[in-house]
C-alpha cells in the first residue's frame, strides 16, 4: 500500500493528496508530527518536512517532485500540459503559490494562527497576521485577473497550478481567512474545483482544537 506522511493543514501535503485522488491512486495517510524530528521520519526525509511518499519501495520527498513524478507515471488525467509553453505557465503558477503566496500569506496566517499552537512554538505575531491579511487581497485580485482571461488558472484546462492554489486556499478557508466575496471569478473557480471528487477527503479533515467553519465543506458556499 502506498503511504503518505502528511499533516492535514499542510498545503504541500494537500497538493499531493489532490493529485493522487484525481488520478485515483490509493494511499494510506499517516499523520506525521514532523516538528518532533522523530529518528525514523528523519531517515525518510533528512530535510524534516512533509509530505513524504512511500511508493513501490521508493521514498520520495518535496511536493512538486512528487506531483511531477505521479503525473509522469500515472498520466490519466494529465495535470501538466503537453506543450512546453503551457507547461512553463503551469509550473510558474505552482511556484507562485508554493513560494510567493506561501511566504506572503500562508505562513503569515495559517502558520501563525494554527501551526504555532499545534507545535507549541509560541503565540501568533499580530504583525505577521496583519501582513498576511493585507497580502491575500492582492493574490485574490491577481487570480481574478487570470480567470477573467482563462477557464482555469494556467489556461483552458485544469492543471497542477489549480491544485496548488486550491491546496493553499483550502487551508486558509479552514480558518476563515479567505474573503470569497472579493472576486466572483475566484469564488466560482474554487466552487468548481471544490466540487470535484478529489476534494472529498480534504474537506473531511479535522484538526483538534480548530473546528472548521460552517461553510467549509458546503459546496454551495
Amino acid at each position: 500500500m502506498n503511504r503518505l506522511y502528511h499533516m492535514p493543514l499542510s498545503p504541500f501535503c494537500r497538493k499531493v493528496r489532490l493529485v493522487m485522488a484525481e488520478k485515483r491512486i490509493e494511499v494510506e495517510l499517516v499523520e506525521e508530527r514532523y516538528w518532533e524530528r522523530d529518528a525514523d521520519f528523519m531517515r525518510r526525509n533528512p530535510a524534516g518536512k512533509v509530505p513524504v511518499l512511500r511508493m513501490d519501495g521508493r521514498t520520495m520527498a518535496e511536493s512538486q517532485a512528487i506531483c511531477e513524478f505521479l503525473d509522469e507515471v500515472y498520466p490519466d488525467p494529465k495535470l501538466l500540459p503537453g506543450g512546453p509553453v503551457e507547461r512553463c505557465e503551469a509550473r510558474r503558477l505552482v511556484c507562485w503559490f508554493d513560494d510567493k503566496f506561501h511566504h506572503e500569506v500562508t505562513s503569515k496566517l495559517l502558520y501563525e494562527r494554527v501551526n504555532k499552537k499545534v507545535t507549541k512554538s509560541g503565540y501568533p505575531d499580530s504583525r505577521n497576521v496583519k501582513a498576511g491579511a493585507a497580502a491575500i487581497k492582492f493574490h485574490l485580485d491577481y487570480m481574478g485577473w487570470l480567470l477573467d482571461q482563462r477557464r482555469w488558472l494556467a489556461g483552458d484546462v485544469m492543471t497542477l497550478a489549480d491544485f496548488a492554489a486550491a491546496a493553499h486556499l483550502s487551508c486558509l478557508d479552514y480558518i476563515s481567512d479567505v474573503d470569497w466575496n472579493r472576486n466572483a471569478a475566484v469564488k466560482d473557480w474554487y466552487a468548481k474545483i471544490k466540487s470535484r471528487p478529489a476534494f472529498r477527503n480534504i474537506l473531511a479533515d479535522q484538526v483538534p482544537g480548530f473546528p472548521p467553519p460552517r461553510h467549509y465543506a458546503n459546496l454551495d458556499f
